[in-house]
């Protein structure tokens, strides 16, 4: 979908000013449009209780990074994990 300027753009607290994790998030009653704040325009909309399922994923380390932003533990190869 393409970007509305109509929606009202949150731009995630975690971004910073040097082109990292740029993330907008609008939230329109029932659901929650998502952009990349560095490339405007298409934009990904899902439901509330999703972008809440996922927001609770993140901070829970789920995706491979801990909420605090520092890298999650990954499996050494060698030691056969």
């Amino acid at each position: 979908m393409s970007e509305s300027a109509e929606f009202p753009w949150r731009k995630s607290t975690w971004s910073d000013g040097t082109g990292g994790g740029c993330v907008t998030v609008a939230h329109l009653g029932a659901d929650c449009a998502i952009s990349d704040s560095r490339n405007p325009g298409p934009y990904v909309l899902v439901s509330l209780g999703s972008w809440r399922a996922f927001i609770a994923g993140v901070k829970k380390g789920e995706f491979g990074r801990v909420a605090s932003g520092a890298p999650a533990q990954r499996p050494n190869p060698s030691d056969g994990a």
